[in-house]
């Protein structure tokens, strides 16, 4: 054996080769080398045990030729091998000769012996470390002890890397399930609406998503051109690559070019690492840019430059990058006007403008008010925990005649707020949101008196009581607990019109 000094080095060069990078695979032969060249062994080599196949598999050796290296996976299910590993405690035979499946590893009188380690991952055996010394050894104990210590490094590296390799694993199907999400989420079976308006946007998209044509996406602001944009880039061939976005609206005009094609470490106060803009990011996929419309002149030629030759460089470096991206811009200005006051260059707006989308606002969608009003109230019920069965008749009235300059955002939020404010399983007028009730917003009452709301409230649960009696008063009565003369009374100085409700 080697004097303590060198095998103090060896055992600290294996230990170097366990723990070059814990996010790779570890590598066992250079392992396997420096136990035979530092420790001076004849041979060695390591088997691991394969969940899968319950089998232990040749992994790494040093000494061994191939065809010898081959036969060691043929040898391992029965004999000497097996019982360590399954009874994992430290064993040396003298004589493998006797040991038919190895006598294969007998070389005439040298290496006549092997010494087998077991190779843990906490109490858990995970492999064998077999060696082979020269000659006979007369200290079995002292490198039994010293083949324990590197077995443990070994069993202490293979056991980060299945940690490693089992997280990568948790991440990429937690991943691949995300994505499977988001492209549901975004098919365009889940686009909600049936108006005309919202059909021809479909058709539009459907034409456009298979192609890599860029796409100008149009609208007031809460129309949904976001929401538009995932759909285009999850329906097309780019939906496995990323899906990055940007508002220009949202940074300053100083921070947006770096945002846009990263820096190098250096290239202005406060740069003090390198960083990949949304360009790298988005190669390969969908480079999303909202509020296209707010982006600073001098960036605008950039980005028409990247947009003609493909390429681009960080802020400070110069090292050309090629962009492979698929580009889906939005906005809610009026372009036109824009390059007519020149804050919006032409050229660009003629790169950008290949595929136009109008979104339509609320307002021209009339039809599609209720279905996605049952869409939000379906979704914010599950997400607050409650049980509302249905929207009132006087709250759908509101609903279908406000003018919504929030667009459909604005409905989400209105009911959204309606879902936390009710109190019982009906949507009431009164639990939507003042500004659909208000007369500076609707428009719909001049005053609100206290004799006006108290009218407007039996109005909404007379109303809400015919409905679900089917015009009948006299049920609708004794659901509201009174009589049929009082409740027809009511309805005859509230102007309700009992007949709208007769199924």
């Amino acid at each position: 054996m080697p004097q303590s000094v060198n095998l103090i080095s060896a055992v600290k060069e294996i230990a170097d080769l366990l723990a070059l990078d814990s996010t790779n695979t570890v590598n066992l032969n250079p392992v396997a080398d420096r136990i035979v060249q530092g420790l001076g062994y004849r041979r060695a080599f390591i088997l691991l045990y394969r969940p899968h196949t319950e089998s232990l598999v040749a992994s790494a050796s040093s000494g061994l030729n191939i065809a010898d290296f081959r036969k060691l996976d043929t040898r391992t299910e029965s004999g000497i091998l097996r019982d360590v590993f399954d009874r994992p405690e430290a064993t040396v035979t003298a004589n493998i000769a006797d040991e038919p499946p190895l006598s294969f590893l007998v070389d005439g009188e040298e290496g006549s012996s092997l010494l087998i380690v077991p190779i843990k991952s906490g109490k858990r055996c995970i492999g064998l470390l077999c060696v082979q010394p020269n000659g006979q050894p007369d200290d079995a104990g002292d490198q039994n002890g010293l083949l324990e210590l590197i077995a443990a490094m070994i069993g202490q590296g293979l056991r980060v890397e299945m940690a490693v390799l089992s997280e990568r694993e948790k991440l990429r199907e937690e991943n691949l399930h995300l994505k499977k999400e988001l492209k549901e989420k975004y098919d365009f079976s889940h686009i909600v609406g049936n108006s005309n308006a919202i059909r021809l946007v479909y058709d539009q998209v459907t034409q456009v998503a298979k192609s890599n044509a860029t796409v100008l996406l149009r609208g007031e602001s809460g129309t949904g051109k976001e929401m538009i944009a995932n759909a285009i880039h999850y329906n097309s061939l780019r939906s496995k690559r990323p899906f990055v976005k940007l508002n220009c609206a949202a940074l300053p005009d100083t921070l947006i070019e770096s945002e846009l094609f990263g820096h190098e470490r250096g290239a202005f106060t406060g740069a003090d690492r390198q960083k990949r803009g949304r360009f790298e990011l988005a190669d390969g996929g969908t480079l999303f840019l909202d509020e296209i419309g707010d982006l600073p002149p001098q960036t605008q030629i950039k980005l028409l430059r990247v947009l003609q030759e493909r390429e681009f460089e960080r802020l400070g470096g110069t090292e050309t990058i090629k962009s492979n991206i698929r580009l889906i811009t939005a906005t809610n200005k009026n372009l036109e006007q824009a390059i007519a006051n020149g804050s919006f260059r032409e050229d660009l707006y003629y790169r950008l403008n290949v595929f136009a989308i109008h979104l339509p606002p609320l307002r021209e969608r009339k039809s599609d008010i209720m279905l996605l009003a049952e869409h939000f109230l379906e979704k914010y019920e599950a997400e607050h925990e409650k049980r509302i069965r249905r929207i009132s008749t006087p709250a759908i009235d509101m609903l279908m005649s406000y003018h919504y300059p929030g667009n459909v955002r604005e409905l989400e939020n209105a009911i959204e707020r309606a879902v936390l404010a009710c109190d019982s399983n009906v949507i009431h007028g009164h639990h939507l949101p003042p500004s659909l009730q208000t007369a500076e917003v609707s428009g719909t009452v001049t005053t609100l008196s206290l004799e006006t709301a108290v009218e407007a409230f039996e109005r909404d649960m007379i109303q809400d009581a015919l409905k679900s009696t089917g015009g009948n008063v006299a049920k609708a009565a004794r659901m509201l607990d009174s009589t049929e003369r009082i409740v027809g009374y009511k309805i005859k100085n509230l102007g309700i019109d009992a007949s709208r409700f007769r199924q």
